[in-house]
């Protein structure tokens, strides 16, 4: 039986196009940077305009074909848009990267604020559900592909003083497993990818105490670091990945095993 394999990782994605939501900063970069390192065209997408042309015209400098976008994942609106330009600019899409998302405050759950509440899950909730129902059919025109949604190591586990963020990351993985249901036979394979606490810039900007806190939550002793994050994810939006559909994958230095 045939796999499919590339001969070479750097050319995995070759003739894919790829859209990356908060594809600008942080994990989303470092997905951005994988997939066009794989020889993917990539479509930054991310609330900040500019960030995102930085982002596009580093991975240009490489020689990636890539783009930018401004996307909105609480609009509805904002999110088709950004497909439909993924579509028209270079013909098709053929992979999608649900990353894009917010912390917010930190309060128990008979004191959240309710506008916080709405917000964390417009933004990590129903900005995935809005990604995949503009990604999906856009796909299926192409001929298939995958899908990736970022979740959380707080996907599976509770985390006091974070109701909305756990919920919504929960929300997450049930919706990437109902969608790799209806279109598996479809050739479209969804999946989610549970980050730890990496070490992005906001991390990097928390007390020590507050830090070493962090750390010791994971048994490896450290945090994640975004490129680990992107590593996983390209795995699963590869044909290395054919026979995986609506799994949810942990890089979290061992604190879901704790």
């Amino acid at each position: 039986m045939s796999t499919n394999l590339p001969t070479s990782y750097e050319a995995e994605f070759a003739g894919k196009v790829a859209l990356v939501t908060g594809g600008a900063s942080g994990i989303g970069l470092a997905l951005s940077r994988r997939l066009a390192a794989g020889g993917a065209t990539v479509v930054v997408a991310d609330h900040n305009e500019e960030s995102a042309r930085k982002a596009a015209d580093e991975l240009k400098t490489t020689g990636a074909r890539a783009a930018a976008v401004a996307l909105d994942v609480t609009d509805p609106a904002s999110v088709e848009a950004g497909v439909r330009f993924a579509v028209d600019t270079f013909g098709a899409l053929h992979l999608g990267v649900n990353n894009a998302g917010i912390g917010g405050p930190a309060q128990t759950t008979g004191e959240y604020g309710i506008e916080d509440w709405n917000k964390v899950v417009a933004t990590n909730l129903s900005g995935v559900f809005y990604s995949m129902r503009h990604e999906i059919p856009a796909i299926l025109a192409a001929g298939g592909g995958a899908i990736v949604n970022i979740s959380s190591i707080l996907g599976t586990n509770g985390f006091a003083n974070s109701p909305a963020y756990v919920a919504a990351k929960h929300g997450v993985v049930g919706l990437t497993k109902t969608a790799a249901l209806e279109y598996a036979a479809q050739n479209i394979r969804v999946n989610a990818v549970g980050p730890g606490f990496i070490d992005t810039p906001l991390l990097r900007d928390t007390d020590g105490p507050a830090r070493e806190h962090l750390i010791s939550l994971h048994p490896a002793g450290r945090l994640g670091t975004s490129e680990e994050v992107a590593e996983l994810a390209a795995f699963l939006l590869s044909d290395r990945a054919s026979f995986i559909h609506g799994s949810y994958h942990l890089v979290d230095g061992g604190y879901s095993a704790a």
